[in-house]
């Protein structure tokens, strides 16, 4: 996909010749004869193409100065060259102050403009890039973090497939961290500098998901009142991470099979098909070959991404890694809300170890941010573990069911909040029925008066696993 610089100048002699110039080094070329005209267009549905703007100083109307002081205040990311033929140190000092990324005095020569925008460009991406990804490791980081014999396994993978430009399939469980090695896969790549743009499928509704991934033209759509840049497109020279891919519905998996195998697309509702030069990389918790023979996801889509599987381990086959990242999660979060970051008695951290951790990284990311908050004293003990985890291995005895028998003045006395302790009744309450009924959902439901769709969601919420 073309780079589409917007040239702005009250000259057409200067306008033609500069379009001459940059559309034979590639670029698409759009421009404006006054300030007022700039800023309309770039409000306006094609405006958000714009990756470079080419303004002059001296405009009928709105100078360029006002015209650059508006573009920032809208659109911070735009690099803005200036350009001026009555140019000072002045006016070259104020356009930097406002924002500029460069100031260009006339007649230039067609190597400079073109160095300067080649730099204005690459900038612009890296700086994009670095927000993105500075957000992305201060929530992710800690997923990607281990020393155990899995973990290495799986790092070396991860180099070795970056390396590449193969497609990329990652399958792990929920909370495993899938996103964090899409990105490190990219971080390892030659695509390094380019983009990293991640698609959720499964959050986004089936209608809309097209327009998500291809961009729609203005019009084509109830509601689309203005053009949009697809995934595609913002992936163009980087990767594309498509996470739980299986959530897609056949029609969709059959068009991205086709941008896969062309490297082009056309937006919805448009005829105007578009080059793009992107790497994807797809994940999935599901088994794609049981969703393959159930007639649920394409056969041929899955042998197109499956060039370099990744197999991400869960905690629980991870030995040793509970221990080095739970002091890892400790001083992060203390750093996160402004505190002291807390200790572990060793008896603690041992039980956070030999738990199974269900819900993987992700779940011993809370535990241990719920214990950094609510625990008062410096040092976190095997008491301020929640009721469930130090069920699960042992050290409470299991609720009673209500058909077992009680004496009349027998109570159980609970560690934790309330939530915790009721969280860790329920927990062992349903798992006892579900055992009783060998996990028939619909019976359990029956027996104990609750629907069945609530069931469902208990057993997801509380990361219940048929024995």
């Amino acid at each position: 996909m073309k780079d589409t610089i917007l040239i702005v100048d009250d000259e057409p002699s200067i306008r033609d010749s500069l379009r001459g110039t940059l559309e034979d080094a590639n670029y698409t070329v759009e421009s404006a004869a006054t300030g007022e005209e700039a800023l309309s267009f770039l409000k306006g549905e094609g405006g958000q193409d714009i990756d470079v703007m080419l303004l002059d100083v001296w405009l009928p109307g709105i100078d360029g100065i006002e015209v650059l002081k508006a573009t920032k205040a809208n659109r911070p990311d735009l690099p803005v060259v200036m350009i001026s033929g009555h140019g000072t140190i002045d006016t070259a000092v104020q356009s930097t102050k406002f924002g500029a990324y460069h100031f260009i005095e006339k007649p230039f020569s067609e190597d400079v403009l073109l160095l300067t925008l080649s730099h204005a460009l690459r900038e612009a991406r890296l700086e994009k890039e670095n927000v993105r990804l500075k957000h992305d490791v201060r929530r992710n980081q800690h997923e990607i973090l281990g020393n155990s014999a899995a973990f290495k396994a799986l790092m070396d993978q991860i180099s070795r497939a970056g390396a590449s430009e193969a497609w990329v399939l990652i399958h792990g469980e929920n909370g495993t961290g899938k996103e964090s090695v899409a990105q490190l896969v990219h971080q390892n790549s030659p695509r390094k500098d380019g983009p990293f743009v991640e698609v959720n499928c499964a959050a986004i509704p089936e209608e809309l998901i097209e327009s998500e991934l291809f961009g729609h033209e203005k019009g084509s759509f109830t509601g689309a009142t203005a053009r949009k840049i697809g995934k595609f497109d913002q992936a163009h020279q980087g990767t594309l991470f498509l996470d739980e891919i299986a959530d897609m519905s056949l029609k969709t998996q059959a068009k991205i099979l086709r941008v896969l195998q062309e490297q082009r697309f056309e937006r919805v509702g448009g005829n105007r098909e578009i080059q793009v030069d992107v790497r994807v990389i797809a994940a999935s918790n599901k088994k794609l070959e049981v969703e393959i023979e159930e007639g649920r996801f394409r056969e041929d889509l899955y042998y197109r991404l499956n060039v370099l599987p990744l197999e991400v381990p869960p905690l629980r086959d991870r030995k040793g890694d509970v221990e080095l990242l739970v002091p890892f999660f400790l001083k992060y979060f203390g750093q996160l809300h402004g505190r002291k970051p807390k200790k572990i008695a060793p008896e603690a951290l041992a039980i956070l170890a030999k738990y199974e951790w269900p819900g993987n990284v992700r779940e011993l990311k809370n535990t241990v941010e719920r214990m950094m908050i609510m625990v008062p004293e410096e040092t976190i003990q095997i008491q301020d573990i929640s009721p469930g985890v130090l069920q699960a291995v042992g050290q409470i005895a299991p609720v009673e069911t209500a058909s077992e028998s009680r004496e009349p003045n027998d109570t159980h006395v609970w560690s934790g909040t309330f939530r915790e302790a009721k969280e860790s009744f329920e927990r062992s309450y349903l798992t006892a029925q579900l055992n009783a009924n060998k996990w028939n959902v619909s019976k359990t439901a029956e027996q104990i008066q609750l629907e069945r769709s609530n069931l469902h969601k208990k057993i997801k919420q509380l990361n219940l696993q048929q024995p």
